[in-house]
């Protein structure tokens, strides 16, 4: 405090120097610390770096534009933070890859991806501060920026990779292959390189899915048990759609009938799920989809809370990616219109193209519901397929095995 501030023992009132929050500031014990040297909070957030990194171009050709400092901000700040999404995704692959996965390495990964979700709201958000800039504020210093654009950032295509964003569902740039504009960094491409082939978070989850418990034809067989559950359903959609007497309402039901039986026949024929996958309209293994569907269906089982949990979490990393492209489009278009990029690209019409299902790597989660049936129709477990999926043993400290939690048939 400043010398006039700090109070003495006589200018204070002894009823407010007593009590366990009475006394003076100026008081309370404590020693400087770094008095004999040590480190401070500017040299380990390397403050000196990082708050001389902020370099305006504008300023260099001597037409200092004021809102260029925010526009760089907000980028670097963007930049941090997808540093850290990226730290958080590979230490989740990591946990993923391990040969054990108990109880609470399942809760490290429902913290993280939550921790990553709550980063990417932030960065939703973090548009509306950009958007306090007007048109004309950005075209003071936009001419300056030129050839650097957004598309240029090696961690967010770092992290489409490695969440599990594959070449042939991307938009070309320009109509070229994306690693295109990071060749005057060679190591850039070996990055991404690296990225493309490493197993990632899409792989990872799906060879976890196809272990579910409860998959197995020769134990609890949920997927011939729900095949022959849709068939009965179906079965009277069709007997109702027949015997109805309204022409209207018969046409109707038919129609509703045809269109049910289509989308599970898709589900149940592997060929056709399989080349749904090759067209790119489906991203799961047919194995890995059985297991989402049943973690889905049977999710008030103690075993499943935490898969279930989990699965959602991984939607809101694709609907907080696809609304984060959203805004970033949108305030394209306030601030540019139809203008092609500063990259040379066609600047809005690029960006609302990747605004679509292409972009989604989770995407057969989305549909899952399309395919649920009425809870009277869930097939019923059998008393050992509900015992293997009840609580975790808690006597058992050794941790448990990824067989243990998804083989639980044997």
């Amino acid at each position: 405090f400043p010398p006039e501030d700090c109070c003495t023992m006589d200018s204070v009132p002894r009823s407010e120097t007593s009590g366990e929050f009475g006394g003076c500031l100026a008081h309370q014990e404590g020693r400087n610390r770094l008095a004999n040297g040590g480190l401070d909070y500017s040299d380990y957030l390397k403050l000196d770096q990082v708050l001389s990194a902020q370099v305006l171009q504008s300023d260099l050709h001597g037409d200092a534009a004021h809102d260029e400092h925010l526009f760089i901000v907000t980028h670097q700040a963007y930049e941090l933070w997808f540093k850290q999404i990226l730290w958080e995704i590979d230490s989740i692959r990591d946990v993923f890859n391990n040969v054990t996965l108990d109880e609470g390495k399942t809760l490290i990964i429902l913290s993280r991806l939550n921790r990553v979700n709550q980063i990417l709201k932030l960065l939703v958000d973090q548009v509306m501060i950009l958007e306090t800039m007007t048109p004309l504020d950005f075209a003071d210093f936009r001419d300056y920026l030129s050839p650097a654009s957004g598309f240029q950032s090696l961690q967010f295509r770092l992290l489409e990779n490695k969440l599990g964003l594959k070449q042939e569902h991307r938009v070309r740039y320009n109509q070229k292959h994306y690693q295109e504009v990071f060749r005057t960094h060679p190591h850039y491409i070996t990055m991404l390189e690296d990225s493309e082939n490493e197993d990632s978070l899409v792989e990872l989850v799906q060879r976890w899915l196809e272990r579910t418990p409860g998959l197995e034809e020769a134990g609890f067989d949920f997927w011939g048990k729900f095949k022959v559950a849709v068939q009965g359903m179906l079965a009277n959609q069709l007997h109702d759609a027949e015997n109805e007497e309204d022409p209207a309402v018969k046409e109707d039901r038919m129609f509703h009938y045809k269109k049910q039986k289509g989308a599970f026949e898709s589900i149940f024929d592997e060929e056709k799920h399989n080349a749904l996958v090759a067209k790119g309209d489906r991203k799961f293994t047919h194995k890995a989809l059985q297991g989402a569907m049943m973690i889905s269906l049977y999710r008030d089982e103690p075993r499943f809370h935490q898969p279930y949990q989990l699965l959602n979490q991984l939607m809101d990393i694709d609907s907080l990616l696809t609304k984060w492209r959203y805004n970033h489009v949108t305030m394209v278009q306030r601030m540019l219109g139809s203008k092609v990029g500063t990259g040379g690209s066609s600047g809005y019409h690029y960006l609302r193209s990747t605004v679509s299902d292409r972009y989604k790597v989770f995407l057969d989660l989305f549909n899952l519901s399309t395919y649920l049936i009425p809870r009277d129709r869930i097939p019923p477990l059998t008393q050992s397929m509900h015992r293997k999926l009840s609580v975790f043993d808690r006597n058992n400290d050794s941790g448990i095995s990824m067989e243990d939690l998804r083989d639980l048939s044997s």
